[in-house]
């Protein structure tokens, strides 16, 4: 990739200095193509990293049922169930915060909602950054999470919704105490 995205990046040079009339060589031309390329990549990178983070992850439904008797409404999704109360509107607070994480966040394996302005949010993040960004969306400080087995707990805000979040594998990602604490996602022991 950087071998043809250098080759672009030269042959644009190339044009733009032809049209401003630029008083560059051909030398001039290839060394900036060379020194820009490793920029130019990490731009596009982090363009993709934004477009990747607004894009909705579109999951299929894979079933749907009513329970009456227990007044739940379940959708299961690739990857993901959500499981509603029935007396809860769907265009309430906590079922519209639930469906932007569902559709935004691949970490998203489970949603709750007993009630409007409720949520159990259950998340696999794939890295510490993942846990972090989950943290600090839910105002969620550090002294807050407990962990339980292979799992961390905490309970948050959004948007005026109260958010259980439950983070499964958060505790083995979580073995490299030093990169945890330098995230800020352990408390300082002793303090």
């Amino acid at each position: 990739m950087s071998g043809l995205l250098q080759h672009q990046l030269h042959t644009r040079l190339e044009l733009a200095a032809q049209m401003l009339d630029l008083p560059l060589t051909a030398a001039h031309v290839e060394r900036l193509a060379l020194e820009l390329t490793p920029a130019v990549t990490a731009l596009l990178a982090e363009q993709a990293d934004t477009h990747a983070e607004t894009a909705p992850v579109r999951y299929a439904v894979v079933g749907q049922e009513v329970d009456e008797q227990a007044g739940i409404a379940t959708t299961r999704y690739a990857g993901c169930i959500t499981r509603v109360s029935v007396d809860v509107d769907l265009e309430s607070p906590a079922v519209l915060l639930a469906n932007e994480f569902r559709m935004r966040q691949p970490d998203v394996v489970a949603t709750e909602i007993p009630t409007a302005t409720f949520l159990g949010l259950t998340v696999q993040p794939q890295s510490l950054h993942s846990w972090r960004w989950w943290l600090d969306t839910l105002n969620i400080a550090a002294e807050a999470v407990t962990t339980q087995g292979n799992a961390a707990h905490a309970v948050g805000e959004k948007d005026g919704v109260a958010v259980q979040l439950c983070g499964d594998g958060v505790p083995a990602l979580l073995t490299d105490q030093g990169a945890a604490r330098l995230m800020g996602l352990l408390a300082e022991a002793g303090r």
